[in-house]
């Protein structure tokens, strides 16, 4: 059928593992009353969720603080610092900084890895290095008919390996197969019309299956930059669904790194901010 990638007979991605790690409630979509709080789901007495309106006594985002706060960018400590530098110079990262340019450390397949799976890597890693490169990837993706961009390539490496060396081991191949595998079924169950595409509805309802709750603006906006025709489908095919899965599981991911208190909110140092979008716009 026009718009899936077809398996390939006796030579497929083989089982994905039995439960998969969704959560049972999307991030950011009210859950259930319970004892311990859904992640974004505030705790009793704490402030409103990720996105709600503030009550009135707080002041909206970008209005000024009464007189008793400092003024943004004026530091407490009679010594500044640069902002967003730390102690370091403007723009270089402090110590505790770690480079998305960190060497992949050597892997290997997982107890039960399906044998086809360890067959592609083997055939793409023709100088026994123990990693494959991203043309290499892109290459055993489009022997399953799955044709996908080297900027998708990208995106999926730096996902499954937290770096930007665009390189990637047995473990990590391993388990960027059985997420796509996993991605396509979800794209096919909610592709109701099986037109090859997905709109904002169906794709609001998929994200809402891994467990991404997005708001309409965020669902416009995720349309509008993955949809092949530029806007006048107003869906998206297969392999820009994969991309889009990416970026939101991405995103998502390293927000939650940092909101330790699983309130929906979080701070980032300035060097923290740059750090986690620069990969996606730059992969």
């Amino acid at each position: 059928m026009s718009g899936y990638p077809p398996n390939v007979p006796g030579f497929g991605y083989g089982q994905p593992p039995s439960a998969q790690p969704y959560p049972s409630a999307p991030y950011g979509a009210p859950g259930a009353p319970s004892s311990a709080s859904s992640y974004g789901i505030p705790p009793p007495h704490s402030s409103s969720p990720y996105g709600v309106p503030q009550p009135p006594s707080a002041s909206p985002y970008g209005v000024p603080q009464p007189p008793s706060a400092s003024p943004y960018g004026v530091p407490h400590a009679p010594v500044p610092s640069p902002y967003g530098a730390g102690a370091s110079p403007y723009g270089y990262p402090t110590p505790a900084s770690s480079s998305p340019f960190a060497s992949l450390v050597p892997s290997a397949f997982p107890a039960g890895t399906d044998p086809n799976v360890i067959a592609c890597f083997q055939l793409a890693d023709q100088d026994g290095s123990g990693f494959i490169d991203d043309k290499e990837l892109q290459k055993v993706l489009s022997s399953y008919n799955q044709s996908f961009s080297l900027r998708t390539v990208h995106l999926l490496m730096y996902l499954f390996t937290n770096t930007n060396t665009r390189k990637i081991g047995p473990k990590e191949f391993t388990s960027v197969f059985y997420c796509l595998q996993d991605w396509r079924g979800i794209f096919e169950r909610f592709d109701r019309d099986r037109s090859g595409r997905i709109d904002s509805c169906e794709l609001r309802d998929a994200l809402l299956s891994m467990g991404y709750s997005v708001s309409p603006l965020i669902l416009d906006l995720l349309v509008s930059k993955y949809d092949k025709s530029g806007g006048m489908n107003k869906a998206i095919e297969y392999d820009n669904f994969i991309e889009c899965c990416l970026t939101v599981k991405g995103l998502t991911e390293k927000f939650k790194e940092k909101d330790t208190s699983y309130s929906g909110s979080a701070t980032f140092s300035y060097e923290s901010f740059m750090l986690t979008v620069l990969p996606f716009l730059i992969a």
